[in-house]
């Protein structure tokens, strides 16, 4: 592009530290228009050095979609929040976001570049990147969606004498270094088509370099497949992509001086991951975010294995929250197989496992051996007896295909508790053998037995074991709000995390209220969401996926 060509735009688009913080900020708080289909041109614009690229969508239609959810609190909260943003806008800028900016920009590529310090460490090759970085460097790059538009905007910039300017000639482009205070923003327009700009000049640079031939985060090993593919959800309006993924994690430990080096054994189990996507979208239901990492099968040890979810109907349908999975046994025994390099884990087990066998328990035969099956663990109302104050009790389900051995365990655990002053007692719940533990003059507080042949449970709280261990009138899997959080998860899975977010905030109001009541801004929020849902799923040795899901309470 020659200097003529790109002169009507880049004396003022040195968008500078107020118009690159609106970008963000408006988006964080509504949400701007542009297209999701750029994200492989934009990484044509970013160095192929690039650690990780986030594509962010600036489509009116995409972000709309909040606009049917929230409560009256937290519509105003964010209203007032945005008006706030607004008017600081305009007084620090003269800049309004809906007139000014989103009429020319369309979607946001934001990348990470190394610091030169951690690739030169790394690498015989010369690095490109500055050796005075000590952080990562931040390049953002804009889509220019509309020229006129862009223009006009150019123009009033210009206009304005309180920003200082200073341009660059840089292999025939030009780049704008625009001040503000103490912060500096550089700044390029490309070929009238994309804007780049970063707190330093260097990342700026090598945007150009790359606009001109070099390598791209586009053509870098392994990147356009994952850019191409992304992650297939509805109405998206983010992505993440990372495809070194522990090359990543190790370049951005190594850039923070605040935090401890990789261990080699860490860095060991980082390997396991060979690269991320991520994508982040707003649907029917709420904020839904799903994750996808390649695995290399070879260093994975541990496969999570689908579930028929069957445990679900063990708990009752007012469950707080729930962790179901399956195979606990195989988890402890990929755990202890690829922890055998760390030896501060392993002094930990061995302490364990010394303390448990003085009760002549074996840590993994007693504990975790018939741990086989299909597995919930919950928190549940209680209202009675000890746990009244508290309001709420735990509940561990587990099926096994090894009765023997937890029935052992079961009765190793009765005598160890005996020797305490504590009661064991049998009961009858719900027309099942019960086992109880009594607190004398308290009451008791936990309790052990079998739902049927290869289903046992241990609760905490009377109301809590009468939930567990008598016919329900409603299971949990046959609630409303579980099958709306949950429903919409990938099927088959591995198992899920469920929060029901109504009472966990009473739950929190409860407690918090006895020392510092939760500020309302804080109330308001969660008072929007219904609940929380994730459930995971590993089709191959080489995959494993994860999708989450912030339940939105509709407008009211």
């Amino acid at each position: 592009m020659t200097a003529k060509k790109s002169k009507f735009l880049v004396p003022a688009l040195g968008l500078g530290p107020i118009v690159l913080g609106s970008i963000a900020a408006y988006m964080y708080f509504k949400g701007p228009s542009g297209d999701a289909s750029g994200v492989l041109e934009s990484a044509k614009i970013v160095p192929d050095e690039a650690l990780m690229a986030t594509y962010i969508t600036t489509e009116t239609q995409a972000w709309a979609k909040l606009d049917k959810f929230g409560t009256p609190e937290a519509r105003q909260l964010l209203g007032k929040s945005l008006e706030d943003f607004n008017q600081r806008m305009e007084k620090d800028g003269g800049i309004s976001y809906e007139k000014d900016l989103k009429p020319w920009v369309g979607g946001v590529m934001l990348a990470i570049l190394p610091p030169a310090s951690t690739q030169e460490a790394q690498s015989s090759a010369p690095s490109r990147l500055s050796s005075q970085a000590a952080q990562p460097n931040v390049l953002m790059v804009v889509g220019i969606k509309d020229k006129l538009a862009a223009l006009n905007f150019a123009n009033k910039l210009k206009s304005q004498k309180e920003t200082p300017t200073q341009e660059i000639d840089y292999k025939g482009e030009k780049i704008i270094k625009t001040r503000k205070g103490r912060r500096s923003t550089y700044t390029a327009v490309l070929n009238n088509t994309y804007v780049v700009f970063s707190p330093k000049k260097q990342p700026v640079e090598y945007a150009i370099d790359t606009f001109q031939g070099e390598p791209s985060f586009a053509t870098k090993a392994g990147v356009k497949q994952i850019l191409a593919k992304g992650v297939k959800q509805e109405n998206t309006v983010a992505q993440i992509y990372v495809p070194d993924y522990a090359n990543t994690v190790q370049q951005l430990i190594a850039s923070n001086p605040r935090t401890a080096q990789i261990p080699p054994q860490t860095l060991a189990q980082l390997k396991q991951v060979k690269s991320m996507v991520a994508g982040v979208g707003i649907d029917d239901a709420g904020v839904r975010m799903k994750a996808i990492a390649t695995l290399d099968p070879q260093l994975n040890k541990f496969q999570y294995q689908n579930t028929s979810g069957k445990i679900v109907s063990r708990f009752p349908g007012d469950t707080i929250a729930l962790i179901s999975g399956e195979g606990i046994n195989r988890w402890w025994s990929a755990m202890l197989e690829q922890s055998e390099d760390y030896p501060e884990f392993n002094q930990v087990v061995n302490l364990v496992r010394t303390q448990l066998q003085q009760f002549n328990l074996d840590l993994d035969q007693d504990v975790f051996s018939w741990m086989n099956g299909e597995f919930g663990i919950a928190a549940i109302p209680d209202s009675k007896g000890l746990l009244a104050q508290v309001g709420f009790g735990g509940a561990f389900v587990f099926n096994t295909s090894d009765r023997q051995t937890a029935e052992q365990t079961l009765a190793k655990l009765d005598n160890i508790i005996k020797q305490q002053p504590v009661n064991v007692a049998q009961t009858k719940v719900g027309g099942k053998d019960v086992t109880q533990w009594q607190v004398p003059g308290q009451g008791a507080l936990l309790f052990h037995g079998w739902l049927d042949q290869e289903t046992v449970f241990l609760a905490i709280g009377n109301s809590v074991t009468e939930a567990i261990a008598s016919p329900q009138d409603q299971s949990l899997d046959k609630s409303q709000n579980f099958q709306t959080i949950t429903g919409s998860l990938s099927q088959p899975n591995s198992g899920y995390f469920y929060l029901d977010m109504n009472p966990t905030l009473s739950l929190i109001n409860r407690f918090a209220g006895r020392n510092q009541p939760l500020p309302p801004e804080a109330n308001a929020i969660l008072s929007s969401i219904d609940g929380i849902g994730m459930a995971a799923n590993s089709p191959d040795k080489s995959t494993s996926q994860v999708e989450f899901l912030l339940a939105l309470k509709n407008k009211q």
